[in-house]
């Protein structure tokens, strides 16, 4: 063993990729934009950690992590494997769920949209939200054209996208500043 690590294989010098099982696939598949957006999701949450201020969420985030790395799994598994890689289940969404209600005890009350960019932590967690709704989108197209995907998956991406609200919020407020709203009052 030579101790060095080669970070390609050239595989998918033609378009194609592989699957956690046999065959390949073309990477403009459905199935390929999906764990790339979720990849997407999980840098961007990297980046909100990287920049974040609330030591809560300094917890959270790894754990958010590692849960689409499973969630990448499982979608990667071809049918026949899928077992092997069960996915997300209605624990890890009942987690973020609590992870959510933590967090936002100590918001005040919203009254409205708000406009992101109050922080780097928290437009950084914007950013992630948004990247968080594109690939549920994403993942409701994928479950439509493909059967076996466990909906806890679907579930976990819909919270996620809360969970990254609160979380800009939150990196806002440990700033110390208020959020702005996305609508100026009348007179204002």
């Amino acid at each position: 063993m030579s101790g060095k690590t080669t970070f390609y294989t050239g595989k998918g010098d033609r378009g194609d990729t592989g699957r956690l099982g046999e065959g390949r696939i073309p990477k403009s598949d459905l199935l390929i934009e999906t764990l790339g957006t979720f990849d997407e999701t999980t840098s961007a949450i990297g980046l909100a950690r990287a920049l974040g201020q609330d030591p809560a969420l300094g917890e959270v985030w790894p754990t958010v992590q590692r849960h689409l790395y499973q969630l990448m799994s499982h979608l990667s598994a071809t049918p026949e494997v899928r077992p092997r890689f069960p996915g997300l289940s209605a624990e890890e969404v009942q987690w973020l769920e609590a992870t959510i209600a933590h967090l936002e005890t100590a918001l005040p009350p919203l009254t409205g949209f708000v406009l992101p960019g109050d922080s780097p932590a928290g437009a950084a967690c914007h950013v992630a939200r948004t990247i968080a709704r594109r690939a549920e989108r994403r993942l409701v197209a994928l479950m439509e054209a493909e059967a076996g995907i466990g909906a806890a998956n679907l579930a976990y991406a819909n919270r996620l996208s809360s969970l990254c609200f609160v979380a800009a919020l939150r990196e806002d407020q440990c700033a110390g500043q208020p959020s702005t709203p996305a609508r100026v009052a009348p007179g204002e």
